[in-house]
């Protein structure tokens, strides 16, 4: 397979991680270089490990891993997309802590969610006979360049807009939406 192919096939696999990535940095409002890296580092992380993970599994576990693959992630999204939803509508109290999607459970419930598709793209590989080490290496550096750049961006949105809760409501309706639209491409409704 060319560069050129795995770039692409990174970019695509890095769209959720990216569209997440601007949900968190809304919900922030800054964001600080360890949050960055930490967010960058995990879906980078995540994405290559279950390329990984998947092309090992190879067949032997395609049957099992494929019929669950899009509740699993719909479900991940779901449970942070709630909590978003929920501190959005409940507001904060000006010197009350705000949940931090780059630390604990949330951010390890992205990291899986957003790179469920990496581990069938993983398998599709194995079917293939392409060797898993350089494109798992892109893909992962794809997903943390364009996290850091999600981040970001959603940071600069969230306090340009100063729209605080609001903002933070619709970064969960985004994860939510991200969610729904995996079972769409699965064919559940």
């Amino acid at each position: 397979m060319d560069f050129l192919a795995i770039l692409l096939i990174a970019f695509a696999l890095a769209v959720d991680a990216f569209a997440v990535a601007v949900a968190a940095g809304v919900s922030l409002c800054t964001v600080s270089s360890r949050q960055l890296f930490r967010l960058a580092f995990h879906f980078g992380l995540f994405q290559a490990g279950m390329n990984i993970a998947g092309w090992a599994a190879g067949l032997t576990v395609r049957s099992l891993i494929e019929g669950v693959d899009h509740w699993l992630a719909f479900g991940l999204l779901a449970l942070v997309a709630a909590k978003m939803l929920f501190d959005g509508v409940r507001g904060h109290e000006d010197g009350e802590e705000r949940t931090d999607p780059t630390r604990g459970g949330a951010l390890l419930m992205l990291s899986v969610a957003t790179s469920i598709d990496s581990l069938a793209v993983g398998l599709s590989f194995s079917l293939l006979g392409i060797s898993i080490w350089w494109p798992a290496a892109i893909i992962g550096l794809v997903a943390a360049a364009l996290t850091a750049v999600g981040l970001r961006l959603g940071c600069v949105v969230g306090s340009a807009s100063r729209i605080g809760a609001r903002a933070e409501i619709g970064g969960g309706l985004v994860l939510l939406a991200i969610g729904v639209n995996i079972l769409r491409q699965h064919g559940v409704f």
